[in-house]
């Protein structure tokens, strides 16, 4: 249970200063994606906000929409993630 308590964070995207909230468990997927790419959570964050900008004017639930990003590398990621 310690993984599903909402967890707010401050975090920048593409410039602009918001506050995110997500369950522990979605932040730790989130800090694995970026070790995996070399960058950091915000940039991660900035990557997915700016291609939903870009490619469908934007989304209504970005939180949801991060959760599911995150279930979908889970899927995705080969065994050494």
């Amino acid at each position: 249970m310690d993984q599903a308590g909402p967890v707010s964070r401050s975090v920048r995207l593409n410039g602009f200063a918001t506050c995110l909230r997500l369950e522990v468990v979605y932040w730790r997927i989130l800090e694995r994606i970026a070790q995996a790419n070399g960058c950091s959570v915000s940039a991660v964050l900035s990557y997915v906000d700016r291609e939903v900008h870009l490619r469908h004017g934007g989304v209504r639930n970005f939180s949801g929409l991060v959760r599911v990003i995150c279930v979908a590398w889970l899927q995705d990621a080969p065994d050494t993630h």
